[in-house]
């Protein structure tokens, strides 16, 4: 099951006439797409963010089948996993399926709005889901990524410190893997002298030297919540002036990145596991490199293309690999250390859809949410 952490989402209660823009902010802050990938272009591909939403239709992929099932169902908005405009487009002539389902779509008033690798890097995102199917447990992300912390140290009185600090746990800093509300304060004392003209909390203007008990709090904040925590400390903070340092870290943020490792309750033979897999993936056809006569019980994952996360799955020790789209001389990168289990890129990413419907049902959407009930996948098996 999707767990969803309420306190990052912004519409806890009904919002009548929800709007476009509305549900790109409600998105951006489960899966900001400040962490998609350079390649990627999620977001809002063709509509206008002041529409009022009647109706979206959630879908791994937007086909021209999938859009004449939103007409049809007077939708308005369709979600997508899979953006269609991944690269620009330089005429609309319909000369093929992206042209004719841009011109369509704008004929008929539909908003088209992706999510795509953003949310595969998100800790509760499109590989989570595939771990709930498989019923791993204690699961963490397989290659999180680097870059993505900022250390913030501010200083405030000590009768004001609680005020500040919930403050900033309240815009989402101070959050370490499973763990809330997380800061280190150090007691000391701040000086400083109010010139003319100042306007300070302790003191008056150009008087003495102020020498005041002080708490320094230390506190991480991912980046793409920098604005949003540094507004929260300035309109939290007793002083005029909010004395306070940014620091980026190297540490590795274990609530972003890419793939998902996790462990089965119980070990499994390795055709159990492999028909596990296909049954609870809906898998019609699973690739897979030669099995080692050895139990699995420790399962790397990857919705979509995951081969570049194979050597991390080898270093992590998991015994198999679950992701799609090897090529042949990639499987033999394997080298027999690890099964490379190939379900599909459709198969892995097909229960995305779950996820945006328990986003906007979480929130209490006001406007009708379907499902989209076609089978986007490209790829027949005879």
């Amino acid at each position: 099951m999707l767990t969803i952490d309420v306190r990052i989402l912004a519409f806890k209660h009904p919002i009548f006439f929800m709007r476009i823009s509305d549900i790109i902010a409600l998105f951006e802050q489960y899966a900001p797409s400040v962490y998609q990938e350079n390649y990627d272009n999620s977001g809002l591909q063709v509509g206008n963010p002041d529409d009022t939403i009647s109706a979206a239709l959630l879908t791994l992929d937007i086909t021209e089948e999938v859009l004449d099932e939103a007409i049809a169902n007077n939708c308005n908005l369709i979600i997508a996993h899979h953006p269609l405009i991944f690269s620009g487009i330089k005429r609309l002539t319909g000369n093929n399926y992206v042209q004719r389902i841009v011109q369509k779509a704008i004929k008929h008033d539909i908003n088209l709005f992706a999510v795509h690798t953003n949310l595969d890097n998100m800790r509760h995102g499109v590989n989570d889901r595939i771990a709930a199917k498989l019923g791993l447990i204690n699961t963490k992300i397989l290659a999180p990524v680097n870059n993505s912390l900022l250390k913030l140290y501010t200083y405030a009185p000590s009768i004001d410190a609680n005020k500040v600090r919930e403050a900033l746990f309240a815009a989402g800093a101070g959050r370490i893997g499973n763990y809330s509300e997380c800061s280190f304060n150090t007691l000391g004392n701040g000086t400083f002298k109010p010139d003319k003209g100042a306007q300070p909390y302790i003191g008056s203007a150009g008087g003495t030297r102020i020498d005041e008990a002080e708490v320094k709090i230390e506190v991480l904040v991912p980046v793409h919540l920098q604005n949003k925590v540094l507004r929260a400390l300035k309109a939290n903070h007793p002083y005029e002036e909010v004395a306070y340092e940014l620091v980026a870290l190297q540490n590795e943020n274990q609530e972003i990145g890419a793939g998902l490792i996790g462990m089965l309750d119980s070990p499994l033979s390795e055709l159990d596991f492999l028909q596990l897999l296909k049954t609870n993936m809906k898998a019609d056809c699973i690739r897979h490199t030669a099995l080692r006569n050895k139990k699995i019980e420790k399962v790397a994952l990857c919705g979509g293309s995951g081969n570049f996360l194979l050597n991390d799955a080898i270093r992590a020790s998991a015994d198999v690999f679950v992701s799609a789209d090897f090529k042949y001389h990639q499987f033999f990168d394997a080298e027999s250390r690890i099964i490379i289990a190939d379900i599909g890129h459709y198969e892995t990413e097909q229960f995305t859809v779950e996820i945006f419907d328990a986003i906007l049902k979480k929130n209490n959407v006001t406007f009708a949410v379907l499902l989209s009930t076609l089978v986007t996948n490209p790829i027949k098996y005879f």
